[in-house]
């Protein structure tokens, strides 16, 4: 059984791997994040405190547990902050991949990077995975460069590209655009959201799912992982009001320049899944399903 070693086990994806590995018990699992372990299942698993940006500790961790495979999950994805701390960003989403390339490429351990549909520009959606990158936002940037250091590295690669990743863990510190979606409408709260950018939300189950067939399949090259649903945001929130039956009164459509960010969005992104469902037998949920699987996660938790 294949040893697979995790970054950034505390956010979502990485939490939502620790669930599925300790369900399903298809690999041993190594768990690794900056601070202290906040999945609240202690057993079962080994955990490590590891801050990817320390080259020292990272080697450190990965020759003592020597895992077959590392999925990094671990990134900087907030893109206006990205867009505002541009040497942050480099720190965490180019030089850390650096490092885990250096090290799987001595130890033949095989590296799963997430990356996203940032690096394309939103022109001309959806995308394959061959079609040309033009990022128009840092974080984007970012993760081209990471792309580019695996795709001229020895190391046993694959990409795994996703959109919008939307789900709940336990101790869910950080919200995404459904939870936040919900909470305000719930609240009675009115909320701005924008009707001219088009995306494929990516329940986080699917893609911890995708991230094990990519280690079990050994992938090579990238991958586009997505939910099936192509939809705009305005229309994802009213999807979210129409599920929970909250009053979609309190929804005010915008357009991007309305919204003032700091960092530039692609309009249409969205995937083309034929070659992630083809080659790794990838299956996602509908984004209803999606919702429903939210809902019950939410029931069982109260």
């Amino acid at each position: 059984m294949k040893t697979i070693l995790t970054t950034g086990s505390n956010g979502l994806l990485g939490q939502k791997l620790t669930e599925k590995i300790l369900t399903e018990g298809r690999v041993k699992l190594v768990a690794t994040s900056k601070g202290t372990n906040r999945y609240p299942v202690k057993d079962g698993y080994r955990y490590a405190e590891m801050d990817i940006l320390n080259a020292v500790q990272v080697r450190e961790v990965i020759e003592r547990y020597s895992p077959d495979a590392i999925v990094h999950t671990a990134a900087m994805t907030n893109v206006d902050i990205c867009e505002a701390n541009k040497a942050l960003c480099r720190h965490l989403n180019v030089d850390a991949v650096q490092t885990l390339i250096s090290i799987c490429e001595e130890k033949n351990i095989q590296l799963i990077h997430l990356s996203t549909d940032f690096v394309f520009d939103g022109a001309d959606g959806p995308y394959k995975e061959e079609d040309a990158v033009n990022p128009v936002s840092y974080y984007g940037e970012s993760k081209v460069l990471a792309e580019e250091l695996l795709k001229n590295s020895k190391a046993n690669w694959a990409i795994l590209r996703t959109i919008l990743v939307y789900g709940i863990t336990s101790d869910m510190s950080r919200s995404n655009i459904v939870l936040w979606a919900k909470e305000a409408l719930e609240k009675a709260s009115p909320i701005n959201v924008v009707n001219d950018q088009w995306r494929m939300p990516t329940l986080a189950e699917d893609l911890a799912e995708a991230c094990l067939l990519a280690v079990e399949k050994n992938a090579k090259g990238i991958y586009h992982v997505s939910g099936k649903d192509y939809m705009s945001i305005a229309d994802l929130v009213r999807k979210v009001a129409d599920f929970w039956g909250l009053d979609q009164s309190f929804i005010n459509e915008i357009s991007s320049t309305g919204l003032n960010q700091t960092a530039k969005r692609p309009i249409r992104t969205g995937f083309v899944l034929d070659k992630t469902i083809k080659d790794l037998d990838y299956r996602p949920h509908s984004f209803e399903e999606g919702l429903a699987i939210l809902d019950q996660q939410m029931k069982k938790d109260n």
